[in-house]
């Protein structure tokens, strides 16, 4: 008798294949590890097969596992398709979507309470990181789609919108900040500034070199709270979306130099997007740009 293949036992195959860890994949299934680690015996125990090598650091494919992993796949994505396509629920499924942190503070409640009234069935998991870690996470396959910025808007492209970075202190004016009442004006400027592969932590130092203004990174946060947090006390400046500017703290001018706009884009998996992420990607495109 052939053995029947659990869709839950297929979902959780494919996200630890693509994650390379029990761990990560039983965050995404939303299940614990030892969980993810029977779901993933009964599957092998069903095909007789070993998929995976196990070590230490993590998971990697058998031949086997490879092998499987293409059908894996394409059962999961006929299924979501044949659902969609014959249920009056519609869409059904789980999407893993990354977002830098900012974006998904001025953007991402609005979308997912409008998504959420079109598409009640369809679960959205976030991940909240870096422009450049998203490239790469969509790359692994760990994520299903993400919502990036480019700093060069210059040369076009599918962008949904364009957002300015800004210089945000605690006082009206540079000239107001503590740190810069000092008879040396050659002082440099205290900057705090999300990590060093973010998009406007670069865009705030290429600003200051190009204008030879002297600065200090004097406090670094991954955590747009902790920048928000740093530049409320005064001992620093920061970066941030105009948008994401809370109405407490100030959008400074001159003597700093401007800073450039991001356009924002949504990018998918590159292999075989589900009806329910090319749903989502959809509705980011068309709201987006009124939000």
């Amino acid at each position: 008798m052939q053995a029947l293949l659990d869709l839950k036992l297929l979902t959780t195959f494919v996200r630890a294949a693509h994650a390379g860890t029990l761990s990560a994949a039983a965050i995404q299934v939303g299940r614990t590890q030892s969980t993810v680690t029977m779901q993933i015996q009964r599957l092998e125990d069903a095909l007789g097969q070993s998929l995976f090598h196990r070590s230490g650091s993590g998971v990697r494919l058998t031949g086997a596992g490879e092998r499987f992993l293409g059908y894996a796949e394409r059962i999961l994505r006929l299924h979501d398709d044949a659902v969609s396509s014959f249920s009056d629920q519609g869409l059904r499924g789980a999407i893993t979507f990354g977002c830098p942190e900012d974006y998904l503070i001025a953007f991402f409640p609005a979308l997912l309470k409008s998504f959420g009234a079109i598409h009640r069935d369809i679960e959205i998991r976030v991940v909240s990181a870096p422009t450049p870690e998203l490239q790469k996470l969509l790359h692994a396959r760990q994520i299903d789609m993400a919502l990036v910025s480019t700093p060069d808007i210059t040369t076009g492209g599918d962008f949904i919108r364009t957002e300015q970075l800004a210089w945000v202190g605690s006082k009206p004016t540079l000239e107001l900040h503590d740190f810069n009442q000092n008879t040396d004006p050659q002082s440099p400027i205290p900057l705090a500034l999300a990590a060093a592969n973010a998009l406007d932590h670069r865009s705030a130092r290429d600003a200051m070199d190009a204008a030879k203004l002297p600065y200090q990174i004097a406090y670094a946060s991954n955590s747009l709270a902790g920048l928000i947090a740093v530049t409320r006390s005064g001992l620093a400046i920061s970066v941030m979306m105009q948008k994401a500017v809370p109405s407490d703290l100030f959008i400074l001018k001159s003597p700093l130099p401007p800073l450039p706009k991001l356009g924002l884009r949504v990018l998918k998996s590159e292999i075989n997007p589900s009806p329910a992420t090319h749903a989502f990607a959809d509705h980011i495109t068309k709201m987006l740009p009124f939000l």
